[in-house]
């Protein structure tokens, strides 16, 4: 092809196609933007470049190993790449586009969430409180529901967020004083 044999196109294929992927690896965040005009999900450049790579890849190899006519040969390399994308698709890049990546929280998700108090919460005002969970720990503004005075270091259950602070009770686990509505009995 082009004057040179089938075994350099491939090669020369292999590099080009690696480098762009590589390439795209690190760029993939602005290019995805550039390319979401294609609407078809077997368009994109991942796929496209993948198929690229074990097309040319194994059209090298099977031209340096074996015997097998270029058309053949040809034939057998899209078999495989086609068959490697398909498998890419689906079993990779599917998943990982619908996997939830966010770490975001609403403030309703802090109710009844366990608390460390940090700076004191003292009778009529604002103390801090930190939460810790299994994606790191948050730290809230904080107000006595009942009014009271809650030393540092002492543990509370979110009743309600309001605006971004968080109404505590101090945590006893064998006795809850208040309904989830933060009405108390």
């Amino acid at each position: 092809m082009f004057g040179y044999p089938m075994e350099t196109v491939y090669l020369w294929t292999l590099i080009v196609s690696g480098s762009l992927t590589l390439i795209y690896l690190v760029l993939s965040d602005m290019l995805d933007g550039i390319f979401d005009f294609f609407d078809v999900p077997f368009l994109s450049p991942q796929l496209i470049l993948s198929f690229l790579t074990v097309f040319s890849a194994s059209g090298f190899l099977f031209e340096k190993y074996t015997e097998f006519s270029n058309f053949l040969i040809g034939l057998a390399s899209a078999g495989i790449g086609l068959i490697i994308v398909i498998l890419l698709h689906f079993f990779v890049f599917v998943p990982l586009k619908s996997a939830e990546t966010s770490l975001n929280y609403s403030e309703a998700d802090l109710e009844g969430r366990i608390a460390k108090v940090i700076v004191t919460v003292p009778k009529d005002g604002f103390g801090e409180i930190l939460i810790q969970g299994k994606s790191g720990a948050i730290s809230k503004p904080a107000q006595s529901v009942k009014n009271e005075e809650i030393p540092s270091g002492a543990e509370v259950v979110i009743v309600e967020m309001k605006n971004g602070v968080a109404k505590v009770s101090t945590y006893d686990p064998y006795n809850l004083e208040f309904s989830y509505k933060g009405e108390f009995k």
